[in-house]
């Protein structure tokens, strides 16, 4: 018998799947006429190490539409997928004595962090690395040093043999993180995503869309990608009200999330984005939650998805509403659960979610 691929090693995590996506006929259907999707949330990061091919297999497993690779640059120009290019606190790296002095002090955003950052390791060196559980406080560390960090191309593989061995479509959804940051260290990663993406016959047919908090970027991708590729589309995250893009912020312009998701925000980004995505907190501010809801009503009438962020399932990020019994560790499944369909019952397009499983139960339950 020959050896196991790399990637099928990590397959050997997954459990089942579900279909990619289903018509305008299903009693609970988003504006774009499909079934609400669910997005895995840096992979099944409730279950596993977030952003490992463990944890985006599991997710898959668990019935996700889409999965979520966050991407940052390495030294050598690589796309990894990280949540921060700050690696202390998911990865060993403060275990290994040779890499002790690259410890610094950066100003990432506006806000300075220190820590250690993958703009200062080479693929090959971050390769060497193992990573940990981000929220120890909370979820369980049994899967500490067991994968490495993955690279997008990773990645991509790992989703088309997943698609090809479930007979079913799996999206895509990186979201590029700390841009201006990167491009102003000469490794801007827009254009290597795109490269990438086309440089793999699964992510020129299969459903992509690319996500950012900033917003020139996504200007960007639109000029670049133009008709060509109806496969990808884009996503103009949005932060709390008061936040600024920190594009904006670097060129001095005023402009706040807040404004962004007034009707005339709506409006402008939906000039270069196909879908918005707010935080559920956001949308609490805009409308009664499971009601219809402000921004999701004028956000379609501008030709714009909403896709609502962050659903997990344990008593600390439920609250008061949707929390049960025991400790903020404690999983609630079932106040999950309701969370989610209460947001689906507003008219959302789709939901990032840490645990895959629980929001495909949110959105096939809300057929019966």
């Amino acid at each position: 018998m020959p050896p196991l691929h790399p990637i099928s090693i990590i397959l050997l995590f997954a459990l089942a799947g579900t279909p990619f996506s289903v018509t305008a006929q299903d009693p609970v259907a988003s504006a774009s006429g499909r079934k609400p999707l669910v997005i895995a949330h840096r992979g099944a990061s409730a279950l596993r190490p977030e952003h490992t091919l463990a944890a985006y297999a599991k997710a898959i497993a668990d019935g996700a539409d889409s999965i979520e690779p966050d991407l940052v640059s390495t030294r050598d120009g690589l796309l990894v997928a990280r949540h921060e290019n700050e690696i202390g606190a998911t990865t060993d790296v403060a275990d290994h004595p040779q890499f002790v002095a690259r410890r610094t002090r950066r100003s990432i955003d506006g806000e300075t962090t220190s820590g250690w950052f993958t703009e200062d390791f080479t693929l090959a060196e971050l390769k060497t690395l193992r990573a940990r559980e981000r929220l120890p406080q909370l979820r369980s560390t049994g899967y500490d040093g067991r994968f490495q960090i993955a690279t997008l191309d990773e990645v991509i593989d790992l989703v088309a043999e997943e698609s090809a061995r479930r007979g079913r479509l799996v999206g895509i959804v990186p979201e590029i993180k700390h841009p201006t940051h990167f491009a102003g260290l000469g490794l801007p990663m827009e254009d290597r995503l795109l490269a990438t993406l086309a440089a793999h016959e699964y992510t020129r047919r299969a459903p992509v869309m690319i996500q950012s908090f900033e917003t020139a970027n996504l200007r960007y991708l639109r000029q670049r990608l133009g008709e060509d590729h109806p496969n990808i589309q884009l996503l103009q995250l949005l932060g709390d009200e008061d936040q600024r893009p920190y594009d904006a912020v670097d060129a001095g312009q005023p402009t706040r999330y807040g404004q962004m998701a007034e009707p005339d925000g709506l409006r402008e980004i939906a000039t270069y984005a196909d879908a918005i995505g707010p935080s559920a907190a956001l949308l609490d501010l805009r409308g009664e939650t499971g009601a219809r809801n402000g921004l999701v009503d004028a956000a379609h009438a501008a030709g714009l998805q909403v896709i609502v962020y962050t659903f997990r399932p344990e008593n600390h990020f439920l609250g008061p509403a949707y929390a049960g019994d025991g400790d903020a560790r404690a999983r609630n499944e079932a106040g999950s659960v309701r969370q989610m369909q209460a947001y689906l019952a507003a008219g959302i397009d789709a939901l990032f979610t840490d645990d895959p499983a629980l929001g495909r139960r949110a959105v096939d339950g809300m057929n019966e």
